[in-house]
């Protein structure tokens, strides 16, 4: 289409528009389509031209319009009052309307958009449990030990949160279960737990609409024991010796379809792996699947297997662990100076999220409240955070709009606090920047007892996060014995405390840049 007879030159005739946020697009107006010979209109009176329009001309009144903040253009309404010929003018008119005011957030109000826990399950180093793992939170005890899983003695970190005794008896048969790596293990164990919790026992799940059921549970390395051994059985013995279940228990996928295979839930069934946020990434996929009308109950959460010689020589590598060996128990310290690194862990982490109106038809124990949440990137760096915070902040600040949520309504976050020197002050001053008043908020940091569980750390810790709104106990933050001046909050540090929490968020990131928030209270009719 030629624009060259819309002449900004003539401010009496049109003003034109360059560069907008918003185009109309496949638009037409009168009299623009050119015939050849200079001013000559095309043939046929009021004849439409079918050039795509990208520039927009208004008049003078529009554009004021336009430059008051209060208003908006609408690209859904009609170019209105057309003419090609009124007193030698070509005006096209763009109507714009007045934005709303910004008011209170409103939570979710209909039934089947609401999003509630009414199950919970996990693998944990306190065991398999969910009122027993939080018992020892409470208690301030560290489940952090020297590794003797393997020979551990010539790495510079020889310690984490090594799960001993773990058993899947009942939930796995026996073949597949000396097959399985720990990290699927620990999912389907976990999974099934969650189910029985949020009273779905085997006997009970052919009442389910299974084709409105889905899985969603995360990984950050997938079987990564597997991989190891599959790469290991190929230098040593040659490609012969690769088990046939090498791939599909290494990917990190096969978690939630092994345990929707168990379950025969046909329903959303995939796998998020976005490093240490990859739980809360999955709690916000999954009920969005839930308010989309796409299911009405999803298991969803993280699970993690990484305590192996690669994976502790891997974040060796990556200088990223404490090397505190004479004193593992204290090793996990976020927010104190003299922290040296981040303990690893593992385990897994699991919410039953089902719509409101699926849980009260089915009888239901409604535990708590999934409010909202959300994601983004950085987009900064491969591994270091944002020192300013601000990809954080932004995430927070989403996440309470998700959910409906003021700044001033939220008095508990779990953080993601890892232990690391510049991770637990970057989230600091992203907490900082949303929440203008910390006077009555209350903060702490499950990895001080569990270490970092990776893709399962969002899991367990929403699991604490729950936990907390229901006893009205909050866990301490153990091994604060030097706290950064920067962190002036309550991190309820060493010994636990009675609390109210109305709206608690929890906090996870990851490698890579990417950012997770979710928002729980205690379920309200």
């Amino acid at each position: 289409m030629d624009y060259k007879h819309l002449n900004p030159s003539r401010s009496s005739n049109i003003v034109v528009i360059a560069c907008l946020a918003v185009t109309v697009s496949h638009a037409t107006c009168w009299g623009c389509k050119r015939a050849k010979g200079k001013g000559q209109r095309a043939k046929g009176k009021g004849e439409r031209g079918k050039g795509k329009v990208e520039y927009l001309a208004f008049s003078a009144v529009s554009m004021q319009a336009l430059q008051s903040t209060t208003l908006r253009v609408s690209p859904l309404d009609p170019l209105r009052n057309r003419n090609p010929s009124k007193g030698g003018k070509r005006v096209f008119f763009v109507s714009a309307t007045v934005a709303p005011k910004v008011s209170a957030p409103q939570r979710q109000k209909e039934p089947k958009k609401r999003v509630v826990i009414t199950g919970m399950g996990l693998a944990s180093v306190f065991g398999n449990d969910v009122d027993g793992y939080y018992e020892k939170l409470l208690s301030g005890e560290s489940g952090i030990s020297l590794i003797d899983r393997f020979d551990a003695s010539k790495f510079p970190t020889r310690f984490g949160g090594q799960i001993r005794g773990f058993s899947s008896e009942g939930y796995i048969d026996g073949k597949n279960d000396r097959r399985l790596d720990d990290c699927l293990r620990y999912c389907i164990v976990a999974g099934k737990k969650a189910l029985e919790n949020a009273d779905l026992p085997s006997d009970k799940l052919s009442k389910l609409d299974k084709e409105r059921a889905g899985v969603l549970v995360g990984s950050g390395m997938g079987g990564l024991t597997v991989f190891s051994d599959g790469v290991q059985n190929l230098i040593e013995k040659g490609h012969r010796k690769i088990t046939p279940f090498f791939i599909p228990y290494a990917i990190t996928n096969m978690g939630s379809a092994l345990l929707g295979i168990d379950l025969g839930f046909m329903g959303p069934n995939y796998s998020i792996s976005t490093a240490c946020a990859t739980s809360n990434y999955c709690f916000y996929a999954a009920a969005n699947h839930i308010r989309r009308g796409e299911a009405d109950l999803m298991i969803a959460g993280g699970t993690e297997a990484a305590i192996i010689p690669i994976g502790l020589g891997g974040f060796v590598a990556c200088r990223a662990l404490s090397q505190r060996n004479d004193d593992p128990r204290t090793a996990s310290r976020p927010w104190d100076k003299d922290r040296d690194g981040f303990v690893m862990g593992e385990g897994a982490g699991v919410l039953v999220m089902e719509s409101l109106e699926h849980a009260m038809k089915r009888g239901a124990p409604i535990i708590a409240e999934y409010l909202g949440g959300a994601v983004n990137c950085d987009a900064y760096h491969m591994t270091d955070p944002r020192s300013d915070g601000l990809g954080v902040s932004s995430c927070i600040q989403s996440s309470l709009e998700d959910a409906g949520v003021s700044p001033e309504e939220v008095n508990y976050i779990n953080a993601h606090a890892t232990s690391t020197l510049a991770g637990d002050l970057a989230e600091i001053n992203a907490i900082k920047k949303v929440f203008k008043d910390t006077s009555g908020i209350k903060i702490n940091a499950t990895k001080s007892m569990i270490g970092h569980c990776l893709g399962a750390a969002g899991g367990l810790e929403a699991i604490a996060t729950v936990k907390a709104i229901t006893t009205g106990w909050l866990h301490p933050t153990i091994n604060q014995f030097n706290p950064e001046p920067a962190v002036d909050f309550d991190t309820v540090a060493n010994v636990k405390q009675q609390h109210e929490v109305n709206v608690a968020i929890s906090n996870s990131f990851g490698f890579g840049g990417h950012n997770s928030v979710v928002a729980f209270s205690a379920f309200r009719p």
